[in-house]
């Protein structure tokens, strides 16, 4: 039984850092082209996150839903990360996604499919190595 919880664990740290390591690389990547707008939109997006009138939790949840209208799953995946951060509830975020998938259709689905595993993952990834 701990073997099996270990390479499964395992597997969900792998895939966490994968994508967290792959987005970082990138970014850095992208940043280093000293590109003006590359670098404006960068600085937009930081900005447009934190708490002003609305609250950086509330932004995570709005940023999460137009993220899986617009099927895009690494933006999902680090709304995702950043409402495990700010400690959401899974019924918060299943909430949230479910509101997307209606102004987004069904299409958004299988989107929303791999959003839920992700977020599993990232819950389990915690609850079982604690």
């Amino acid at each position: 039984m701990n073997r099996i919880y270990l390479l499964v664990n395992i597997k969900v740290m792998n895939k966490e850092k994968e994508f967290n390591d792959y987005r970082n690389r990138m970014n850095e990547r992208l940043l280093g082209t000293n590109d003006k707008i590359i670098k404006r939109i960068y600085n937009l997006d930081t900005n447009a996150f934190l708490d002003g009138k609305l609250s950086k939790e509330t932004k995570e949840l709005i940023g999460l839903t137009c993220s899986l209208v617009l099927r895009c799953d690494d933006c999902v995946k680090y709304h995702l990360g950043k409402c495990y951060e700010l400690k959401f509830k899974t019924e918060e975020v299943v909430e949230a996604m479910s509101v997307a998938t209606l102004i987004g259709g069904t299409i958004v689905i299988p989107h929303l499919r791999k959003a839920v595993e992700y977020w599993d993952e990232l819950n389990n990834h915690v609850q079982e190595g604690s």
